[in-house]
């Protein structure tokens, strides 16, 4: 599953673990594409928690990490970035870049 995350609850929901945030907007035709892919690595991968943020109601968060253009997935990993990924990402190259964080 995939939870909604604002600027408020940004640094709570991600200060443990590994966390694949998914930086959105619902006008970003990209970000529609990508937002299938992540619901359904997330129903697979129970070893990192996934979250989305929409840009357009939450500023803050994406311009503090320089986000310039969506989607953006940003990994972190207790509370740290360890990956920023901007574009489409398929399944296999989502899986295969959250498996070099959860060994």
């Amino acid at each position: 599953m995939v939870d909604e995350v604002t600027d408020a609850t940004y640094a709570d929901e991600t200060k443990e673990g590994v966390v694949l945030t998914d930086f959105w907007a619902t006008w970003c035709g990209p970000c529609r594409m990508q937002s299938p892919v992540i619901e359904e690595l997330s129903e697979e991968n129970d070893a990192v928690k996934f979250m989305k943020m929409d840009v357009d109601a939450n500023p803050k968060t994406p311009q503090s990490y320089g986000i310039m253009a969506i989607p953006t997935l940003v990994i972190t990993k207790n509370g740290e970035v360890v990956d920023k990924l901007t574009g489409f990402h398929s399944k296999a190259q989502l899986a295969k870049i959250l498996d070099d964080y959860t060994d």
